[in-house]
């Protein structure tokens, strides 16, 4: 069984895929743009923990966790968006087409930084 194939039977977990809203703040200015994020999309997915890292930043900790996430493949999804997986957030660092067959995507991400 090809590593795709096996892929397809583990899309075990649902994601939403989001992408910052554009937004005026009255006053010439926008928004933060993730405080109402468009919804592109519900999908299942795999999500596999890989890494995780501390560092010393402005006198605290702060914790990071990378991600390898696989999808299905999508033409619409960037590194400009991130995921939501169980109430968690996970910033798209990197959109990967799996061995560029246009079938599957691995997003690589990161969970506990901002974007």
């Amino acid at each position: 069984m090809t590593a795709c194939a096996r892929t397809l039977s583990e899309l075990q977990h649902v994601v939403e895929i989001q992408a910052e809203s554009t937004a005026g703040d009255g006053g010439g200015g926008q928004t933060d743009p993730w405080v109402s994020p468009v919804i592109v999309a519900t999908v299942r997915a795999r999500v596999e923990p890989l890494r995780g890292n501390e560092r010393q930043h402005a006198m605290q900790i702060e914790a990071t966790l990378t991600h390898r996430v696989t999808i299905r493949h999508r033409s619409d999804v960037t590194a400009k968006m991130r995921l939501e997986f169980d109430n968690r957030l996970l910033n798209i660092r990197a959109v990967i087409d799996v061995q560029e067959r246009g079938r599957f995507l691995h997003l690589m991400c990161e969970e506990g930084v901002a974007t």
